[in-house]
């Protein structure tokens, strides 16, 4: 049986995620609006096709295809009411590519309501959802739960003793500071921090958000605050840009491991790619962190 997360991270050495789904899938043939969950089931192929290829690459855990599979999400698509089924396939495919080479990581999005009176989202509501998801995963047979790509304070609090209710795997928190060095709620590295430390999670990071430069203030902020909390950096392969009919990401696999490096000789214990980040950027990301000894 491979080491658990926790040995992994103790061992000392930098571990490697991987980069996105979304934009992957767009390029393998997602079509647009379309939820990345139903290719669980209507293309499984694609799904451990991309998995294996980040685990070739070299990426020592992958995230499920599930970003989008809390209730409240799935309801808006073919698989509304389908959480369990959802949640248990993603595993297993992920596991297929995974074997013993690579963890899986369950990955658990923002509903994307807001809590009352900004939106129609109850407390008990949210930790329901995640309670749900975070079961789902479990009985799939994740290796830890990552709660990524959160803006808001409340929904991620909720988020964590939703999880906490029906899981104890190791658990990720991360945040998206896509308004620059903030979250679209206006939170700071600080106010993310200083709230999620006592909580007993195995790491906390940011992902997605926007410039390379503006992650590189974050993760530093982050790392300064942190104290022993183990960080977690997946951002985006650069600022988007829409090309002819295509959206292009501006930092290619060298320019987005100069910077995985530089948050790996800073401290940050894992280090990957956020949308636009394809196998081949995450191979360079193996490859700069790797020449660090």
């Amino acid at each position: 049986m491979s080491a658990s997360f926790q040995e992994r991270l103790a061992e000392g050495r930098v571990l490697i995620a991987d980069g996105a789904t979304g934009t992957n899938y767009q390029e393998m043939g997602l079509p647009i609006g379309t939820a990345p969950e139903e290719w669980l089931f209507e293309a499984p192929e694609q799904v451990v096709e991309l998995h294996r290829a980040f685990v070739d690459a070299g990426a020592d855990l992958i995230l499920t295809d599930t970003f989008g599979a809390t209730p409240l999400r799935l309801q808006h698509t073919s698989l509304a009411g389908r959480v369990r089924d959802v949640n248990v396939r993603a595993v297993e495919l992920a596991r297929e590519a995974a074997g013993d080479r690579a963890l899986v990581a369950g990955s658990m999005g923002p509903t994307g309501h807001l809590f009352e009176p900004l939106g129609p989202l109850t407390r008990a509501e949210c930790i329901d959802n995640y309670a749900d998801q975070a079961a789902a995963l479990a009985e799939g047979g994740a290796d830890l739960l990552v709660l990524e790509t959160f803006f808001a304070l409340d929904e991620g609090l909720a988020a964590i003793e939703g999880t906490r209710r029906s899981s104890d795997l190791p658990l990720v928190v991360s945040f998206s500071f896509d308004q620059g060095t903030r979250t679209m709620m206006g939170l700071s590295p600080a106010n993310v921090v200083e709230a999620v430390l006592p909580l007993g999670i195995a790491a906390v990071g940011a992902n997605c958000g926007k410039s390379l430069e503006n992650a590189d203030i974050v993760v530093a902020e982050l790392l300064d605050l942190a104290g022993d909390l183990p960080v977690w950096a997946k951002p985006n392969a650069g600022v988007p840009k829409i090309v002819g009919d295509a959206v292009v990401y501006e930092a290619g696999p060298t320019m987005l491991a100069a910077h995985a490096r530089r948050y790996a000789e800073l401290g940050a214990r894992v280090v990957g790619g956020c949308c636009g980040s394809t196998p081949e950027h995450v191979a360079a990301v193996v490859q700069a962190v790797a020449s660090l000894g």
